[in-house]
Parts: C-alpha cells; sequence; structure tokens
C-alpha cells in the first residue's frame, strides 16, 4: 500500500507545505538556487531600507523613527559591506557602499548629540563620515 495521499504527495506534515508548517525541503532547494552575491545584496538591502524607516527618511517621517534601533541596523549594514568587499563586485559593492554613507551621514543629522568622527555607526568599518 503507497503512502501516498490522493493528490500524489507523502501525507507527511513536513512535506505538506502548509501555512502552518512550511515546506523546508522546497525552501532549502529555493535558497540553494540563488548565488551567494544576490543573498549578500538582498540582505543589505534589506538592512538599508530598515535602518531608513528607522531614521525616518520614508513618507511617514519620524513615526517609526528609533535611533537606536537604526544606529544597529547601520552598524550591521557596514559590517556586512566590510565583511563581503572581496566578495561581490565592486558593480554591486559600489551603490550599497554609496547608500551606506548615506544613511551614515542622516545618521549624523538626525542625532541631536552628534558622535565623535569615526565613532557614529559602522564607522569603525567604514573610517569617519563628516557631513
Amino acid at each position: 500500500m503507497s503512502d501516498t495521499s490522493p493528490s500524489g504527495s507523502s501525507g507527511s506534515a513536513a512535506s505538506s507545505g502548509s501555512a502552518s508548517n512550511p515546506d523546508f525541503d522546497s525552501m532549502a532547494r529555493d535558497i540553494a538556487e540563488v548565488p551567494a552575491v544576490e543573498v549578500i545584496v538582498t540582505v543589505a538591502v534589506n538592512l538599508m531600507s530598515a535602518a531608513a524607516v528607522k531614521l525616518g527618511l520614508t513618507e511617514e517621517g519620524d513615526k517609526y523613527k528609533d535611533l537606536d534601533e537604526a544606529r544597529k541596523l547601520v552598524h550591521a549594514l557596514a559590517g556586512l559591506l566590510d565583511a563581503s568587499a572581496t566578495e561581490i563586485s565592486s558593480f554591486h559593492a559600489a551603490p550599497l557602499r554609496d547608500g551606506l554613507k548615506s544613511l551614515q551621514l542622516a545618521f549624523r543629522e538626525a542625532s541631536l548629540v552628534p558622535d565623535e568622527p569615526g565613532q557614529g555607526p559602522g564607522e569603525k568599518y567604514t573610517g569617519a563620515v563628516y557631513g
């Protein structure tokens, strides 16, 4: 007797892929097909977007502004870009570095008490950012 359901798929919960129990095998196959550079760039863009929101740079403005959270995100982005600099091409790295610098400058402008040069978020990786 077969261990499959009428739809032809296995009846086990691990491969059902329901909303409450995702299909991890399928997800692993999907991620395996994505080049590492694309994963790194996607994570960097997500960090940039989150930092922009926390810096109040979106249409909502100050509604979600949180400089403590922004500092963490900008610092993580700088660390990621520093660590992956030799792994991603300048085609990908240059715009990410430009975005990082813009976020660092926005952080400096948003801070009531600016950090000393070289002490702002991510500046241990990028060097001092002046506005």
